[in-house]
């Protein structure tokens, strides 16, 4: 439905920090601090990968993308999901690729409907609250890197961690 290249990454949303352990390992300190300051919220963290997060989740990386999300509906879907035995969900923006994400779901029908089959349906949780994408930092080094600008700002990262981190905007990963 998206177009999405099946070498790009997805983000796996997830319903809490304590589940991050099951798709990451090695993960610093200092994502384990930026978890508790900005999730749930509009940040997602770049880790590596454990055996549970595939290539056709990762894109063959290895690394992962980590999400909890800061929605009443998304994380009722991911409690009750959790609740039967699943680890999260591994979706993209509900957008075409390449394109900006939809922040309603009267966008997404727009952009998305007409390539929907009668099984496929949109989960209505009213507009997005910060309506930008997700800071995407990457956590697999010594010290954070953005990866992807958003809500979530430099100086709010290296409040929450104390270390520098650096920025370059020609290395993003993740987009669509």
């Amino acid at each position: 439905v998206k177009q999405r290249p099946t070498d790009h990454p997805l983000i796996v949303h997830i319903a809490n920090k304590e589940v991050a352990k099951e798709w990451a390992v090695e993960i610093p300190q200092y994502a384990l601090e930026l978890a508790d300051a900005f999730w749930p919220g509009p940040m997602t963290l770049i880790l590596k990968r454990s055996s549970l997060a595939k290539d056709f989740i990762t894109g063959g990386q290895m690394s992962v993308g980590l999400r909890v999300p800061n929605h009443p509906v998304a994380l009722e879907l991911l409690n009750c999901f959790s609740e039967l035995g699943g680890k999260g969900v591994a979706a993209p923006s509900a957008n075409l690729f390449g394109q900006v994400s939809p922040t309603s779901a009267d966008a997404v029908q727009s952009e998305l409907g007409s390539r929907l089959s009668d099984g496929d349906f949109i989960l209505e949780g009213g507009s997005s609250e910060v309506g930008i994408e997700s800071t995407i930092i990457d956590c697999t080094t010594e010290h954070p890197k953005i990866l992807r600008p958003g809500a979530i700002t430099e100086e709010m990262i290296e409040e929450a961690t104390k270390l520098d981190l650096s920025y370059d905007a020609t290395e993003i990963r993740v987009s669509g």
